[in-house]
């Protein structure tokens, strides 16, 4: 797999820093955090950030993210359509293949799977006519926690499988795998074309429904089943990206170039086992 370097992993560096820092570890590609790069382009153009890439000889993966997608108010709705577009041209200019997108929290009111279904295959067929107007393509990341619409693969893949846009695919994360109650079997069952992005991290032997952002761990330390799911993608044939993506307070007061390198060291052991 080629492997990725996401800027959550390094939040409080800038986006400079992270390119430097996943170029110099080994890694192939950057997720760049969407914050960072509004204020990295605040004083500086995509032309500088095309030079950046190209003076570390690595490359882009996504722009990572857009959230909460689904059962937004009209008005918010309107802001996630102009961020999809803006992150888009963006993308394009710089050769990024993907836009992380997120779906929204669950209503108050009691719903449906079908509601869920209908209304996140509607947003994502017309963000997605938005980004294939840029030759990009949107990767739909579910979310673990109780509170979010879409919690498990089976219920991803299945509004996935109703878009049926070859601009949407899936984005797998192993902490949001696990913390949802997704299991093998849902890998075992998913069409590889359909994933885009391997999420690779692991997590602190915790109950699953008092797990957060914060317990994620470096790949290998934890309790994550990262070895049958690795051995699951292996099954379906997929093979394209693995992305390391943490969100742990104590990795952010580290040192980004040594974090990278641990990081490298630790993705790569994980994958070869």
């Amino acid at each position: 797999m080629k492997l990725s370097f996401n800027g959550a992993t390094t939040m409080r560096a800038d986006l400079p820093t992270d390119i430097r820092a996943a170029a110099a570890a080994g890694f192939d590609c950057v997720e760049i955090w969407a914050a960072k790069l509004r204020r990295f382009l605040a004083e500086n153009s995509t032309d500088d950030l095309n030079a950046l890439f190209a003076e570390n000889s690595i490359k882009p993966l996504s722009i990572n993210s857009i959230e909460h997608i689904t059962f937004r108010a009209e008005r918010d709705y309107d802001r996630i359509k102009a961020e999809c577009e803006q992150l888009s041209e963006i993308a394009a200019t710089i050769d990024c293949p993907y836009v992380v997108v997120v779906p929204g929290k669950l209503p108050p009111r009691e719903i449906t799977r079908d509601k869920i279904v209908n209304e996140s295959a509607r947003v994502l067929n017309e963000l997605a006519q938005i980004a294939a107007e840029h030759k990009v393509a949107l990767a739909f990341e579910f979310l673990g926690q109780r509170d979010c619409s879409v919690q498990t693969l089976d219920l991803a893949g299945e509004i996935v499988r109703q878009v049926n846009r070859k601009n949407v695919g899936l984005v797998i994360d192993a902490f949001h795998f696990y913390a949802g109650g997704s299991t093998i079997e849902m890998i075992d069952a998913l069409d590889a074309q359909r994933l885009f992005i391997f999420h690779i991290d692991d997590a602190e032997d915790l109950p699953r429904e008092k797990l957060t952002d914060a317990h994620r761990l470096l790949p290998g330390l934890g309790i994550l089943p990262l070895k049958e799911i690795i051995a699951a993608f292996r099954r379906i044939g997929y093979d394209d990206n693995a992305s390391l993506e943490l969100f742990r307070p104590e990795y952010w007061e580290r040192d980004p170039f040594a974090l990278a390198r641990e990081a490298k060291a630790a993705v790569e052991k994980v994958l070869s086992e």
